[in-house]
């Protein structure tokens, strides 16, 4: 199981730590990289090709403003590729979450919230479980916890008021 997480700045690197802490949870192995769409596009190149060949099974893109790097990467692969629209600018991340929504027909992004780089991780995940299937009971676990979690903070709500 391995993921790549491509970031396209150093300063997105506290944004996209998140995610690469819950791939590792589950034990999925993360190769992760700061390549700039823009300023590294032969270095990007290079890796993307070694991501399709050499096992990983998901990339997750992380960048902000213009954030090209998601299309950048899903038009050199058929990979699943998520983006992640980071804020930064004046815009704060909806000039990100724009473009990387608004991909042509035939190379599809994924995209998570503004920040998402969590829900990327168990987008990326749910992926993996459909041919891992101790990345899915691990990941239904953890939703049992969730709603768990959920329906105890409703009792307590519950008790607070009756």
């Amino acid at each position: 199981m391995r993921v790549a997480v491509i970031m396209g700045s150093m300063s997105d690197l506290d944004k996209v730590s998140p995610a690469v802490t819950i791939l590792k949870d589950y034990g999925v192995a993360v190769d992760v990289r700061c390549l700039s769409a823009h300023r590294a596009h032969e270095g990007l190149s290079a890796f993307v090709k070694e991501a399709n060949e050499n096992g990983t099974e998901v990339i997750i893109t992380a960048a902000g403003m213009a954030a090209a790097l998601p299309g950048v990467v899903a038009s050199q692969t058929v990979l699943p590729v998520i983006g992640v629209p980071l804020s930064g600018s004046v815009l704060d991340g909806m000039d990100a979450l724009m473009s990387v929504v608004q991909m042509p027909s035939g190379i599809p992004v994924a995209t998570v919230a503004i920040n998402g780089s969590k829900n990327a991780a168990y987008l990326a995940l749910q992926i993996i479980g459909v041919n891992h299937a101790e990345v899915k009971e691990k990941l239904l676990k953890e939703r049992e916890n969730m709603e768990k979690q959920a329906m105890k903070a409703n009792d307590e709500i519950m008790a607070k008021f009756a």
